[in-house]
Order: C-alpha cells, then structure tokens, then sequence
C-alpha cells in the first residue's frame, strides 16, 4: 500500500480517537457538569450531527480546492475544535466544541476516502478504505481507552488536550506523505450533485448505512454505564473491556475490507450485520455476567465496524454508475448517514434508558440492525454490482 495510504490512517487515528474517546468519558462528564447520562450521550449525537451537515455540504462547497490543501485545512479545524473542548467552561460550550469538530470530522473521511481508492487498483479499494479507516479502529484500540483513562484519572479536559496532540502529528504526517499531485476531477455541477440526492439506489444505501451502523450505538453509546452498573465493573476495568472491544474492531474492520473484495458488498454486508444483531441480542442476555458480558464484548467488536468498508466501497461503485461526477460528494453523503446513525443511535439509546432503562438498549439495537440487513437485501434486488475478482 503506497505510504499516502498510512499518513490518512495516522490523521484517522486522531479523528477516531475525538470521536468515541467521550463515550467512556460519558459517566465522568455527566457528573462533573451536573448533568444527566441521556443529556451528556447527546455529545455524541451532536457531534455526529456535525458530521452529518458538514460531509455533504462543505464537500461541495470545496470541490475546486486541492486535494491536499483541503485534507490539511480540514486538519488544521479539527485541531482548533478540540482545543476549544478543552477549554470550554460548561456543558453548552463543549457541546459547541463537539459539533464545530464534527464539520471537520465528515469532510475528512469523505475525502480520505476518494483519496485512497485513487491510490490504489479498483480491486482493491475496499482494502485501501479499510487501511484509512483502520486509524480509526486502532483508535478504539488505543486512544479511547487511554484517553478514558485519562479523563477519569487527571479531568476529561486533560483527554481533549491529549487528543490535540494527536492532531498535530496527523496534521504533520499528513503534510509530508501525501502527494501534493493528487488527481482532481472537475467539480461536480448542480445537476450531478443532484444526481446523487435523487438516485433511488444510492439513497437506498444511505439508509442502509444510517440504520445498519446506527444500531449499533443504541448500545454502544452506553457501555461504559452498563457495564458499570449493570454487570458491576469498576471504572479501570470498564477500560480495558473497551481496549479489548477496540482490538476486535480493528480485527474486523480489516476482514470486512477483505471480504467485501472478494464476494462484494451486498454478501459481506448480509454477514456482517448478521453477527452485529446476534451479538446485541447476546450482549443483552449476559450483561449481568461479568465474564460473559466481556466475552460477548469482544466478540461484538468483530462485528461493529466491519461494515464500514464494503458500505463506503459500495457507495463509490454505483456513485460512478449514476453521478460519475459527483464521486466525491457521494462519498461525502455516506460519510454523513454514517453520523446519522450515530446521531440516531445515541438519541435512541438516551430515550431507551430515559424510559425503560439501560439493559433493554441492546436487544433495540439488534432489531434496528436487522432492519438493516433487509434493506441490504433489497438493496441487492435493485443493484447488481459484479462481484469483485481477487487479483491475481
């Protein structure tokens, strides 16, 4: 893999590490600012809301604008939000921090994205946007738990300073290894773009995207709670469960790249969402188990963020179908009904737990992913995509 490829996987790193790193700080922010668990899970949706606005729209807006000089712009936005989080006074201005870090957040991936499949054969461009988003998943691994670590132990500011930190060397690498003679295309007209908003089948694969990946963190938003103070974990050790989550998700993330190269998306979507639902429903049954709610845990990892790849992968593949020249704001809508969901999911999941309670967030989160898997389906009666051929 060219080394372009790792510097948007170091700069990922940072991204993901913002991202996830508040859902173990959800519990210590709550009751540092006074508030309550759904209202301090809403710095998740909020921050996914960010996302959502700011992938689409801001990747229009910067179409004539070099690839590199975007990436790094983008860069340099997401260090000033986080810097604003950690200084932010109360609970209304870190939400502030949360979203203007989201706008940044969206347009990074949806360019890192098309970037990344420009760098490598078709064949293997879900590898290549798994290589991205492996930054991510590593970030999970790492960052989150020692950046949950870290708030618990010196203040969740200390966690947003740290993560600032990581920008700067993403910002760096980034400057050095990506090249500076990426390929353009033409900016996308008005008509293109519109192609891209009214195309039944990519919209179809936005909803998929929005419910499958949203699902998830009805559930995922609220670990750290539930595995507190339902299975009775203490807080270092609700860390290391999340470190072991993180490892399997980066485990996955790499095999649903692979799989979806080699059977295609529609298959590999079909699986994966098959063993996210029976990971919920089993999460559900063993939360009062500790040793089953951590091996359960570990087990859901492999499923959680698998599908990122074959669904980014798929929506570039009939985007060049329908807008070959709005790729990259199709991109950018899949990075957006990406945040959706999450922004979906922790509403959903604050709402369960408001009403009737923590331990029911999962079997709710499996039953929406399995209205995403019958969408999958549907998706696939309506697109037929050529299954991809190893290279040889």
């Amino acid at each position: 893999m060219p080394l372009a490829l790792w510097a948007l996987t170091i700069s990922a790193f940072a991204v993901g590490t913002t991202e996830f790193v508040i859902v173990g700080l959800i519990p210590t922010i709550a009751e540092d600012l006074g508030v309550s668990l759904p209202s301090a899970g809403l710095l998740v949706s909020l921050y996914a809301l960010g996302v959502t606005i700011g992938a689409p729209v801001l990747t229009a807006l910067a179409g004539r604008m070099p690839r590199k000089r975007l990436l790094l712009s983008l860069l340099v936005l997401f260090t000033a939000g986080n810097l604003f989080a950690a200084m932010a006074p109360g609970y209304e201005a870190l939400v502030a921090a949360r979203f203007i870090t989201g706008l940044a957040h969206g347009v990074f991936f949806a360019i890192a994205s098309t970037i990344a499949t420009g760098l490598v054969p078709r064949e293997k461009e879900s590898s290549a946007i798994a290589m991205v988003f492996m930054g991510l998943t590593v970030a999970l691994v790492t960052g989150v738990p020692f950046g949950a670590w870290i708030g618990q132990s010196f203040g969740w500011q200390s966690t947003f300073l740290g993560v600032v930190g990581l920008a700067i060397i993403g910002l760096v690498a980034s400057a050095r290894l990506v090249p500076s003679n990426l390929v353009q295309r033409e900016p996308p007209t008005l008509r293109q773009q519109m192609q891209v908003l009214t195309s039944p089948r990519l919209v179809l694969v936005y909803l998929i995207t929005a419910v499958g990946y949203g699902g998830n963190f009805i559930a995922f938003t609220f670990l750290a709670p539930m595995l507190t103070d339902i299975t009775g974990l203490g807080a270092n050790a609700v860390s290391l469960v999340i470190l072991l989550y993180g490892v399997s998700v980066a485990v996955g993330n790499i095999v649903g790249g692979k799989l979806s190269d080699r059977v295609g998306p529609v298959p590999a979507l079909t699986i994966i969402f098959g063993g996210l639902a029976l990971s919920l429903v089993f999460l559900g049954l063993g939360l009062e188990s500790s040793w089953t709610a951590i091996a359960v845990v570990l087990f859901w990892g492999g499923f959680a963020f698998g599908n990122v790849p074959p669904l980014q992968a798929y929506v570039v593949q009939i985007a060049r179908d329908v807008a070959p020249g709005a790729v990259d704001v199709a991109s950018g809508l899949n990075i957006g009904a990406f945040n959706l969901g999450i922004a979906f999911g922790a509403w959903a999941g604050g709402t369960v737990v408001e009403n009737v309670g923590l331990a029911l967030t999962p079997f709710i989160g499996a039953a929406v992913v399995g209205f995403g898997i019958a969408l999958t389906r549907l998706s696939g009666r309506m697109t037929p995509v050529p299954t991809p051929q190893p290279a040889e």
